[in-house]
């Protein structure tokens, strides 16, 4: 068994640790994948779980900005940010020197238990966010509760938590979700995520009392699910994307968030929006609720939150946090260390990367819809920020192209049925903005000439 684990030391691989990866172009030196990455591979294939999906044969080395560099020594332009979570860049400076410094003082103590300075300050700072929220959707003055806020460690527990204080708080046992939406794949999350079924086949029964509605038709809950199916008076909450991620970066109308608010206004059930894709930045935004003037009653975030970090945040309106000590908990949520990556992320978002997610993101789309507009297999490109998604005429075009991406250096990923996401770091700047669209639009033309 021995002989067969011979893995490579980092040290061995990496081509070189001098230099600044961040500047650097794309540069695929060796055919995909590199002979040390294959190896590497196969040797890890025999004690890696088999649920995992690897998109790609790609043995990251290290990566810094929007760069990201294999074990091979080559270079790609990172357009999905670790699943649209390194907001900040991979491995920003001022992110890698907070995460250090706590490292140095203080790494575990459980929040849940005890008491120290981050974790306060984190929910203190969400919650300002929040009322900008509330700013931006009118809300007076007399009609604000404040937020409080449950840490996490993931966008999975963020939305498990949600579910038990919507239960705990409403009395009522029925959820509704939307097809296409993705919300985790622990089983209570897992229960709402309708997006694929291989996430949930042969992992029934599944949570009882979840439904789900169609996806932007407001009209499917009140023509379908409440006529029929479930009362809306027995609905604790409803649950949704405002920007549909893994569903394929779809945007709504106004119309229906909007809709989605006055219908649970009517019926005393409350609103949830999973923010942990759209959240964070990545619409140009704090949260993607800023876009559709609607504040929702409990907001879910993480991916982007901690620029990598495993860290959730499970926000609700103060009057709503009713359970009691205890009824809810968590030994790594909020981690110390976790904390000062959030904290050094909002800083850097407030300062500039907001309004960079805005500007590049626009100049993206825009280069995107120029060069792929005379593509018959392209669809549509659609998206807000730097949350961009491009429709495919099919779902093995879609593969094509983005496995034509990986081999021009261009890391992209697929979602929804036929459409590819790009969600690069929010420190994209407008020159790798132009190469990604570039490239892109060369893998289109290599496997659906015009």
């Amino acid at each position: 068994m021995s002989a067969t684990l011979r893995l490579p030391t980092l040290e061995s691989v990496l081509p070189t640790l001098a230099g600044d990866l961040a500047s650097r172009p794309v540069s695929i030196v060796t055919p995909l994948p590199g002979p040390r990455a294959r190896e590497m591979i196969d040797t890890a294939k025999e004690s890696v779980s088999p649920s995992l999906i690897h998109v790609y044969p790609l043995m990251v080395a290290r990566a810094a900005g929007c760069m990201v560099e294999d074990v091979d020594g080559n270079v790609f332009l990172d357009c999905q940010a670790g699943v649209a979570t390194a907001s900040t860049g991979h491995c920003h400076p001022k992110v890698a020197a907070a995460i250090q410094e706590q490292a140095g003082r203080l790494i575990h103590i459980c929040g849940t238990d005890f008491h120290y300075p981050g974790y306060g300050a984190l929910c203190a700072r969400l919650g300002a966010l929040a009322g900008r929220l509330e700013d931006a959707a009118g809300v007076a003055v007399d009609g604000r509760q404040g937020w409080q806020t449950f840490l996490t460690n993931s966008g999975t527990e963020g939305v498990e938590a949600a579910i038990k204080l919507a239960r705990h708080h409403t009395r009522r046992p029925h959820l509704i979700a939307f097809r296409g939406g993705f919300h985790g794949r622990s089983m209570g999350s897992l229960s709402l995520t309708a997006s694929k079924s291989k996430y949930r086949k042969h992992f029934g029964p599944l949570l009882a009392g979840v439904h789900h509605g169609q996806y932007g038709d407001l009209q499917s809950l009140e023509r379908d699910l409440f006529p029929r199916t479930v009362s809306p008076e027995e609905v604790a909450a409803i649950f949704v994307e405002p920007v549909l991620g893994e569903g394929g970066y779809l945007v709504p109308a106004p119309e229906f968030l909007q809709g989605l608010r006055r219908l649970c206004d009517r019926h005393g059930i409350l609103l949830v929006f999973d923010e942990v894709q759209s959240g964070s930045g990545r619409t140009g935004k704090m949260f993607a609720a800023e876009h559709f003037g609607v504040v929702p009653d409990i907001i879910v975030l993480a991916k982007g939150l901690a620029s990598g970090m495993p860290l959730g945040a499970m926000m609700a309106r103060r009057s709503l946090m009713t359970w009691p000590p205890g009824s809810h908990g968590s030994t790594c949520g909020g981690n110390p260390v976790c904390i000062a990556a959030a904290l050094a992320t909002l800083d850097l978002l407030e300062d500039s990367l907001f309004a960079n997610a805005t500007n590049v993101g626009a100049h993206l789309k825009r280069a995107l819809q120029t060069r792929l507009g005379d593509l018959a297999g392209v669809e549509e490109v659609r998206g807000l920020g730097l949350m961009i998604g491009v429709e495919l005429r099919s779902a093995e075009l879609a593969d094509q192209v983005a496995r034509a991406c990986y081999q021009r250096g261009l890391l992209v990923l697929e979602c929804g049925e036929k459409a590819i996401r790009l969600s690069p770091p929010l420190t994209l700047s407008e020159a790798q903005a132009t190469q990604a669209a570039e490239i892109f639009s060369a893998a289109c033309r290599a496997v659906a000439p015009v």
